[in-house]
């Protein structure tokens, strides 16, 4: 049974999607570049939007396949898949209860994805259980800074961005990855502790 609390930021997201793609260059096209380089097998993009990451995936990827809560942002989504090389296969599908069976996907991607999930352990631990234990988890994320002002600072902000575009700009994204059962691999700052690079492996006893 699906909550209010993601009924309501499906709503809102829906609302914002014919100018997501404006939202969406806070991301920094290098990033994307950097986080898709190298990829090969099977993908599953989590929170894929209005589809900003599809032109950036390439071979040897054998197939995509991008899930969003949002109805209105897969509509986006579409027409940029229709130019892709690579089959895509993109589904209406909430992250906190996913339809893949375990060990699906040699990776998935996130991009800023997990500032709107409801329950983020909940998501993670979604992402863990479709993904190979030899696979691995990247992830473009924002989050609360460590920087105690500016933390406090994004706190207050928070409610006013939940409200407007149901972003939360102050979880503390790390400790929900760990709380979800990952190892973190790699953790590349690229704006400050706000903004960062993660390599995740499902496989927590992995060194």
């Amino acid at each position: 049974m699906e909550d209010n609390q993601t009924k309501i930021i499906r709503r809102r997201y829906n609302r914002i999607s014919g100018i997501f793609d404006l939202m969406e260059r806070m991301i920094k096209r290098e990033w994307r570049v950097d986080l898709l380089n190298g990829l090969h097998g099977e993908i599953l993009e989590v929170g894929v939007g209005t589809g900003a990451n599809l032109p950036f995936y390439s071979k040897p990827v054998s197939a995509v396949t991008g899930i969003d809560f949002s109805p209105g942002m897969l509509r986006y989504a579409k027409e940029k898949a229709q130019h892709s090389k690579l089959p895509i296969t993109l589904l209406e599908m909430d992250a906190q209860c996913m339809d893949f069976p375990d060990n699906t996907f040699d990776y998935v991607i996130a991009t800023c994805v997990f500032c709107s999930v409801p329950d983020p352990v909940a998501g993670f631990k979604e992402i863990r259980r479709v993904c190979k234990p030899e696979g691995k988890v990247l992830l473009l994320e924002h989050m609360r800074s460590e920087q105690p002002f500016i933390g406090t600072l994004m706190d207050i902000i928070n409610p006013i961005t939940v409200r407007m575009s149901g972003a939360n700009i102050n979880r503390r994204t790390l400790h929900n990855i760990e709380s979800a059962g990952f190892l973190i691999k790699e953790n590349k700052p690229l704006m400050g502790s706000i903004m960062r690079r993660l390599v995740l492996s499902p496989n927590k006893t992995e060194h």
